[in-house]
């Protein structure tokens, strides 16, 4: 599972109750942030959220109203002496120029130690692994937005693992400590002897919980494999389709395409984001839910767990 809370969910100018682009999401200790607009941290405060635990900021694209906020944040972690280095990832585009605005506000890289409190790095990456942590894994994409270098993010669990009860009954396995280690994936010894294997009773593999995660985008053709079974797929709805032409010349995306997307990849559910203010949320809600209904227009501090959808009944 997969905790996202959305910190700045307007389009490239802020109103009194959106701010810029940033999400987080938490899975066990650690939370990531996506995308960093101008005034994150002081959402990260306002939500209760704090500083704690920050490991990684990834970024989509270079665009100002996704990175802006950066150089407060880690200006503010050394001000609070925040131990631990914050690792920025991002296309090599971005980090280039990520690189030249820290340097040019608040410093190069520096190495961790309490010498160096709100410490940073910068690590360029492409498609591919971004992470490979212990249960799940992290992915990059790409992206199509105005000729930039940009990424999508895939947050993938791994595949979950239930017991068999048939076959735990017919193998005398008791209730109690011996079926815990079974689902812990420890092998167990019966009383008479016998070694029983946790593949000896396990159900076939489902599949664990996926987030996907888009900025800024122009075409949906070339996303649909990257998000496909998204338990949970973010991404921008900027324009209706009433103003395609206009979505097309600035390189974003309509309402109703995000939700064509949302429908042609199968995802779980579709959460739009990067609202603009020419618009109101239900207009939007109302043109996507018209491709796929199961649709939420996003607001600044809205919590989603985010958790793998149960298997369809055998026919």
């Amino acid at each position: 599972m997969f905790e996202l809370t959305f910190l700045g969910t307007a389009a490239a100018v802020p109103s009194v109750d959106r701010g810029l682009p940033a999400m987080l999401v938490a899975k066990g200790a650690g939370r990531y942030l996506i995308d960093c607009g101008e005034g994150t941290q002081r959402q990260l405060m306002r939500g209760g959220l704090g500083f704690r635990g920050l490991t990684h900021v990834l970024l989509t694209h270079a665009h100002l109203d996704h990175i802006l906020g950066l150089a407060g944040l880690l200006a503010t972690l050394a001000l609070y002496r925040a131990q631990g280095t914050v690792e920025i990832i991002g296309s090599d585009e971005t980090v280039t120029f990520v690189r030249r605005y820290l340097t040019n506000t608040i410093g190069p890289e520096r190495g961790d130690g309490p010498e160096h409190p709100g410490s940073y790095r910068l690590r360029t990456v492409s498609p591919g692994l971004v992470l490979d942590q212990q249960g799940w894994g992290l992915e990059a994409f790409p992206v199509a937005h105005r000729g930039t270098a940009s990424l999508g993010y895939r947050f993938q669990d791994g595949p979950r693992h239930s017991l068999d009860p048939e076959q735990l009954d017919a193998l005398g396995v008791p209730e109690g400590p011996q079926r815990a280690a079974l689902a812990a994936s420890r092998p167990i010894a019966l009383a008479d002897g016998r070694r029983v294997l946790p593949e000896m009773v396990r159900r076939a593999a489902l599949p664990g919980a996926a987030l996907a995660l888009v900025g800024d985008t122009e075409e949906i053709a070339d996303l649909v494999e990257p998000v496909r079974g998204a338990d949970a797929l973010v991404i921008e709805a900027t324009f209706l389709e009433r103003d395609a032409p206009l979505a097309r010349a600035r390189g974003h995306l309509t309402a109703a395409a995000a939700a064509r997307l949302a429908r042609e990849a199968e995802v779980g559910e579709l959460l739009l984001t990067h609202i603009s203010g020419r618009y109101q949320p239900d207009q939007i809600l109302t043109e996507a839910a018209r491709h796929f209904p199961k649709v939420r227009v996003a607001a600044d501090f809205d919590l989603i767990s985010v958790r793998p959808r149960k298997p369809a009944p055998a026919s």
